[in-house]
């Protein structure tokens, strides 16, 4: 649904935080984080990197220090509460300092080119951007069959659910206004199911959102922390949450 801002009548954006959640990533972390620095610097684009270490087992953290030190805008964030890939993005987007954030993988699936084009779009007016791999111009890499077949399910069943138009709605890769971080609080999920909640309760509470085409890659390090089998009970429990917001609050918590 395209439904823009007025971009003149508000106050430009300052800073974008960048939201990543990372979880024994030594062996991508820091080309994600250098790469993404580098990308966002070349287009001028404002930043800080917020990196929210979730409990790692492996070097993360001291790789995350050391990088720190060369790259100024990183900000290197430890969890020290419950984990939870939920958990961890809450937890970065508790210490971020921009007005405009985007959540991305820490494993190099996102394209930093990507952030750039959130960016922009935001600075259109627009409270939310939302990404599709599934629209013209958008793609997958090396996508594993299993998890393409129950994606495309989830989605569908969340446009009959909510009457959207929106065909990615799980894929954690969005932009978002911090006053729609603040209006769409509090986050409930801990999991992965963070990525059904937030756009979602966007969408219910009033805020402007448009959507752009994405691409996306498989990891080519370390290992995928969703499974499948865990989150069906937990994205349900999520989406008839916002549904019943939806349907059943008389619009106590749209936006004002």
């Amino acid at each position: 649904m395209k439904n823009p801002g007025d971009s003149g009548g508000r106050a430009p954006l300052q800073l974008l935080s960048v939201v990543l959640p990372a979880r024994d990533e030594e062996g991508c972390i820091c080309s994600t984080v250098e790469h993404l620095h580098l990308e966002l610097r070349l287009q001028g684009v404002p930043h800080e990197i917020v990196v929210v270490d979730d409990g790692s087992s492996d070097r993360t953290w001291a790789l995350l220090q050391d990088l720190a030190e060369r790259v100024p805008q990183l900000k290197p964030v430890q969890n020290s509460g419950l984990h939870g890939f939920g958990r961890a993005i809450i937890c970065g987007l508790d210490n971020m300092t921009g007005d405009a954030v985007v959540i991305m993988m820490a494993d190099e699936s996102d394209d930093c080119r990507d952030v750039v084009r959130y960016w922009q779009e935001l600075n259109k007016g627009y409270d939310c951007v939302f990404g599709s791999r599934f629209i013209k111009g958008g793609g997958t890499i090396d996508y594993p069959v299993v998890k393409m077949v129950f994606n495309r399910l989830a989605n569908k069943f969340l446009q009959l659910l909510f009457g959207i138009k929106l065909n990615d709605t799980t894929n954690a890769f969005k932009a978002y206004r911090r006053e729609v971080i603040d209006g769409c609080r509090p986050l409930i999920a801990p999991h992965f199911n963070l990525t059904v909640e937030l756009p979602l309760k966007a969408i219910v509470r009033g805020f402007t959102w448009t959507t752009i085409p994405i691409t996306w890659r498989n990891r080519r390090s370390g290992v995928a922390k969703l499974k499948i089998k865990e989150m069906g009970s937990r994205y349900l429990f999520i989406c008839l949450y916002v549904w019943l917001e939806k349907y059943f609050s008389c619009g106590d918590y749209r936006r004002q």
